[in-house]
């Protein structure tokens, strides 16, 4: 089911909200209970076939965890138990998300035509992260003992299932226990809306709306200077406004129940640097990464080869994470080179005279939002041949065609452009806080109510309107 769609406006959303807050009037686990039955329904509303598979993937990690917090096992038989869970969790994400791409490369060196074709899981990649990280801090000794129907909420919680943000139990767990969740909060149903209303909008209308001009690049057999360039920038602002506008409306939809959800999009394009733009961009993936990849590898404890190895195996691993092809991989690697550039840069030049400070983060800036895009090409296209291509044709100027539809998608490109660069991100004007579960603080008092209330009614009719039959979230494919 689609954040986007009528149904899940109209119905889906007012059922679970009326059910969650009238069974919390009697006890504090039975709402628990019904919005994790509820998320299991609005996961099998589009992905029936994987139900039995997300439920075993509950029991199993369940299971080990409980294994590792409860049982008083020694420490090889606590290091077995990690193994066990580890490995089935990585067991099953290899032969529903890698296994085609394996034999595809097998085929092609060998010269076989060994076929196999298994359809993804929707969501695998985001409860196999987050279960995961729950098995290492068990075995670490850094979770409580949680009761089943608080795991399977955290788990299955409809509002971050299908993309993300990964979520942490240490986070989300002790406020599924909260009593005061369980009742309704006027201003927090009323803050949810309007994030909720602004990545509709964004969604609908801005990511949507730019879409057809990613054919330019894309669809293109032989595009242009102009026409490569701009369908480029076209997908970089699609991706950018899609991932925004489904992180929106995730935070939205969990502050009607009194949930606060992290903060996975903070204006990445904005970015001065490419360390900068991972602390930005799907945030709760890096610092996935970084705290049970990277650092676990041994981080930059090892000196500064192995650091930068570290980073490309890890850059490598989250490209692949997105998508089991090569151009994911070559995205991956891209960005590892860049992450080592950076540091490089850093360990030479530790510090900036003031006078050339303001120049260098201007310059960061353009050069971190070039390598961006040309990053975004690898993962956009169909194949590296086809990426290659593209940019073959962003690399010569002589062939440019600049008709009337280029200068329409230019014109289009550069308001999108200054959106990104000059408003606001939504947790700018809502004041969102998710450390200090504050929200919207200069709401109730001011006169910018009416007015707050009249811009996020008309945004929230612009994005109701903008629906379109089916349009999903790029992230849901991963």
């Amino acid at each position: 089911m689609l954040f986007n769609s009528y149904p899940f406006i109209l119905l889906f959303l007012p059922v679970a909200l009326v059910g969650y807050f009238w069974l919390g009037r009697r006890s504090n686990l039975t709402p628990v209970i019904w919005l994790a039955l509820a998320s299991i329904t609005f996961y099998a509303i589009g992905s029936w076939q994987f139900v039995a598979l997300l439920l075993l993937s509950i029991a199993f990690n369940y299971g080990v965890g409980h294994l590792l917090i409860v049982a008083k096992l020694g420490p090889a038989q606590r290091k077995a138990a990690l193994a066990l869970g580890v490995v089935g969790d990585l067991l099953v994400l290899g032969i529903f998300k890698y296994a085609g791409f394996a034999v595809e490369n097998i085929n092609a060196l060998l010269g076989t035509q060994v076929v196999i074709h298994i359809l993804l899981p929707v969501g695998i990649s985001f409860y196999t992260f987050t279960q995961i990280a729950f098995l290492v801090d068990a075995y670490r000794g850094q979770v409580a003992a949680y009761a089943l129907p608080h795991y399977a909420l955290f788990v299955t919680y409809f509002p971050h299932l299908i993309a993300g943000p990964i979520l942490h139990h240490k986070d989300m767990i002790p406020q599924f226990e909260r009593e005061d969740s369980k009742h309704p909060h006027a201003h927090l149903i009323l803050c949810g809306i309007i994030i909720f209303a602004i990545g509709l909008f964004k969604k609908t209308c801005l990511a949507d709306g730019i879409q057809p001009l990613v054919a330019l690049a894309f669809e293109a057999r032989s595009p242009s200077f102009d026409q490569a360039w701009l369908g480029a920038l076209a997908y970089t602002f699609q991706l950018y406004f899609d991932f925004s506008g489904y992180s929106d409306m995730a935070i939205g939809i969990s502050l009607m129940f009194g949930i606060f959800l992290p903060i996975n999009f903070n204006s990445p394009y904005k970015a001065t640097s490419i360390v900068e733009f991972w602390r930005r961009w799907h945030m709760t993936l890096s610092q996935f990464l970084r705290d049970y990849l990277y650092i676990p590898l041994g981080g930059n404890r090892r000196g500064r080869v192995l650091r930068y190895v570290n980073l490309m195996i890890t850059m490598l691993l989250g490209g692949l994470w997105h998508g089991a092809a090569w151009t994911f991989v070559v995205w991956g690697a891209l960005h590892g080179a860049y992450l080592c550039v950076n540091h490089a840069f850093n360990a030479l030049v530790p510090n900036v005279p003031a006078l050339l400070a303001r120049p260098v983060r201007i310059a960061g800036a353009v050069l971190t939002f070039f390598a961006v895009v040309v990053a975004w090409v690898f993962f956009r296209a169909e194949s590296v041949t086809w990426a290659l291509r593209v940019l073959h044709a962003m690399a010569d100027p002589a062939n440019i065609v600049f008709g009337r539809e280029e200068i329409a998608a230019l014109v289009q490109v550069t308001v999108y452009a200054s959106l990104v660069w000059l408003a606001p991100n939504t947790q700018d004007i809502m004041g969102y806080d998710h450390g200090n579960r504050r929200v919207g603080e200069a709401l109730p008092a001011g006169r910018m109510r009416p007015l707050a209330l009249s811009a996020a009614s008309l945004v929230l009719a612009f994005g109701i309107l903008g629906i379109q039959s089916h349009s999903e979230f790029i992230y849901f494919r991963f």
